[in-house]
């Protein structure tokens, strides 16, 4: 709807009040619900939001270590834009309006650390190279019979799953929760965030959905708004749904991979398959993997942005330590798909539950096309069998801070994203490893409480 017809709308609905949000570093919806009033007086020029929404972390911490906001810049506001082609209703919700926003500008001048005006900017690229980017993301999630409340009376510990085993593809298991299992299909699919499949992961109370796919940032748009949505509806069976990479050492982590591919501009062709190519794989696709390969070290921390992030990326447990590529090998960091023309795609298989989706999809776009401009050779055999095994390319790192710090010094990332991005983010990943570095853990208590 253009900006005539969202005005109709409200006023033919009696619509008092609107509700909007955007992402912000770490992708949580950072929001308010204004009434009719402001929306429009605001649809076009936009709405002032304090920055300090860039400048704290996930748990509102400020920053001491980043230059865009903070007390020596005294949080002033930016200006934040709703995008009306984001539109939709809030089913669970008395079917408020929302809209998704960004701190893009008219001018083309945009925040340089808002991850959406960042997605934005890549795809435009994109485009002008003549291809059409279609991405989707898949998630993996973790359900609990608890409450906010009864998380902090338990200090995070002793939490009960919403079922018990290791039931990967159960159709028994969904039964037990249909109403909260099918609300998750139906109010999503209402929520314009329509899903592929739905289905139990192994591990206790474990749930895998994968959306539809669509534009980059369409599909970005949906993967942000999708784990917001899946909390909410949770919160609504007395559920609470957790999208941590890996909440224990006992269970694997939960993912959040990445497929994508590259299309012609009016969608008529996939551009990654080709029937003359060994493996029906077009050159083009060949120079995606390669630039993904290439800068994938370099541009880690967009995948794995949190301390924790670094507890799923380990050996047997469903995600990659090394620099590899195979043919629907999951053991591998990418995996190509390419069993037909339609269906031929690129899984990235780095990020977990945990991304901000803007950012992911970011670094494997804009990886991707650093291979096709550099017209990059993919010098790198496919692995066979055993992903982990096969380090001759390269590990990936540990941890955040190695991670963060590679980032930083890396002049990929500043000509992939833009020094300023760059600075900022990498900042806010070190400010994240020194909050986990300062703290005491309970393995530390257990380890040396006594013994010592």
């Amino acid at each position: 709807m253009n900006e005539d017809q969202i005005i109709t709308y409200l006023k033919e609905n009696d619509i008092q009040k609107i509700k909007f949000a955007f992402a912000d570093t770490d992708g949580i919806l950072r929001g308010k619900v204004i009434h009719h009033k402001k929306f429009i007086d605001g649809m076009r020029n936009g709405y002032g939001f304090c920055d300090v929404v860039f400048g704290w972390d996930s748990s509102d911490g400020t920053y001491d270590n980043v230059e865009v906001t903070g007390w020596h810049t005294g949080y002033p506001d930016q200006q934040c834009r709703i995008d009306l082609s984001t539109f939709r209703t809030v089913p669970w919700q008395d079917n408020i309006p929302f809209f998704l926003a960004d701190f893009s500008k008219a001018d083309g001048n945009d925040l340089a650390v808002d991850t959406r005006s960042l997605l934005k900017r890549i795809a435009k690229d994109c485009e002008s190279m003549g291809y059409h980017p279609e991405f989707s993301q898949e998630f993996e999630w973790f359900n609990f019979k608890e409450t906010p409340q009864s998380l902090q009376e338990k200090d995070f510990t002793k939490l009960q799953t919403l079922t018990p085993g290791m039931f990967g593809y159960s159709i028994l298991r969904i039964s037990q929760q249909s109403e909260f299992y099918y609300d998750l299909f139906n109010l999503l699919m209402q929520f314009n965030i329509p899903l592929e499949g739905l289905h139990t992961e192994t591990g206790p109370g474990v749930y895998e959905a994968a959306i539809l796919h669509d534009h980059v940032v369409s599909a970005a748009d949906k993967a942000v708004l999708f784990k917001t949505a899946v909390k909410e509806i949770a919160y609504k069976h007395g559920i609470m749904a957790s999208f941590m990479a890996k909440w224990t050492e006992t269970l694997p982590g939960c993912s959040g991979h990445i497929h994508q591919s590259l299309w012609s501009k009016d969608k008529s062709e996939n551009l990654f398959y080709s029937a003359d190519e060994t493996n029906n794989m077009s050159d083009l696709l060949k120079h995606y993997l390669a630039g993904q390969l290439h800068c994938m070290p370099y541009i880690l921390p967009m995948y794995a942005p949190t301390v924790n992030s670094y507890k799923r990326l380990v050996e047997g447990a469903w995600a990659p330590t090394t620099v590899t590529w195979g043919l629907d090998n999951r053991t591998t960091a990418l995996r190509v798909l390419n069993t037909s023309a339609a269906y031929t795609r690129l899984e990235t298989r780095i990020p977990g539950s945990d991304t901000n989706p803007y950012l992911a999809m970011s670094a494997a776009l804009a990886s991707g096309l650093y291979g096709i401009k550099n017209k990059l050779e993919l010098n790198i055999e496919p692995t066979i069998g055993n992903g982990y095994q096969d380090t001759k390319n390269g590990r990936l790192a540990s941890n955040l801070h190695d991670a963060a710090m590679l980032m930083k010094n890396s002049s990929i990332a500043k000509e992939l994203f833009g020094e300023a991005f760059v600075e900022h983010y990498t900042q806010t990943r070190l400010w994240e490893h020194r909050q986990f570095a300062k703290s005491v853990t309970d393995w530390e208590l257990k380890r040396y409480f006594e013994i010592i």
